[in-house]
């Protein structure tokens, strides 16, 4: 069929541009998407085209489809949900959608061990749609290394200065304890911690957050935050203390 990727590079540019318009659906042409997903429609997809545009749409008709198709009825969580929580639901569907696609025309053109690993690769160095519209877009290793000195002294002086004390000491350490308890005292409360959500005991190898407003200690995987996550976040309000606040 003519038009249709063949190569890995023909794969990757169709990736690219699809990315682009879901990048701008979801960005720069936000409030555009969002009028477009009416809950009172039938059941909505969005499209990103080769031609880095988008358009939100009822799914093909005919069955099996073309290609594999995006997530059916994004429009009725809408209102559901918090619009940015809506946004990044469908901007991890779309990064799902995205590599089905990719890997249809992989196997469709049957692709060798080599080719697919080449084409995970080119795509696995750019951002996912998800970390674009979060903010949590992670440096890559091997570029993160071809930085020179000074950026690297840029990138060091920025976490330590803002918040790499803060998310090694008091986000990812055991729950607090008084000043005045000795070691042994301390080491049989931090046992006896539990997490504000799942009501589980404390445990030296996994990841807590503290909510700044009740002091509560939780999980990461809890409250769906991860180490790298918690970097970013100046003051962490837990899901009970946001609520809260959303209803005043």
């Amino acid at each position: 069929m003519e038009g249709v990727p063949r190569t890995v590079e023909e794969v990757f540019n169709d990736f690219r541009g699809r990315r682009s318009g879901l990048i701008k659906a979801l960005t720069t042409d936000v409030d555009k998407f969002y009028q477009q997903c009416d809950p009172e429609k039938e059941n909505l997809c969005l499209y990103g085209l080769p031609n880095e545009t988008w358009e939100v749409n009822l799914p093909v008709e005919e069955v099996p489809p073309e290609l594999p198709e995006p997530a059916l009825g994004i429009n009725f969580a809408r209102d559901g949900m918090q619009e940015k929580d809506w946004i990044s639901l469908v901007a991890v569907h779309s990064d799902s959608w995205l590599l089905a696609v990719a890997f249809y025309f992989g196997a469709r053109f049957a692709f060798g061990k080599n080719e697919r690993k080449r084409l995970f690769r080119m795509i696995s160095e750019l951002p996912t749609i998800f970390e674009v519209v979060t903010g949590n877009v992670k440096q890559p290793k091997d570029q993160y290394a071809n930085h020179n000195s000074s950026s690297k002294s840029k990138s060091n002086t920025k976490v330590s200065g803002q918040s790499e004390s803060e998310s090694k000491v008091v986000k990812m350490s055991p729950p607090p304890k008084d000043e005045e308890e000795s070691g042994e005292d301390e080491e049989d409360e931090e046992q006896g911690a539990t997490c504000g959500a799942c009501g589980d005991s404390y445990g030296a190898d996994e990841f807590w957050i503290c909510c700044d407003v009740c002091e509560r200690w939780f999980h990461g995987k809890c409250v769906k935050i991860t180490p790298v996550k918690a970097e970013h976040i100046k003051q962490y309000k837990c899901p009970s203390c946001s609520s809260k606040r959303a209803r005043v």
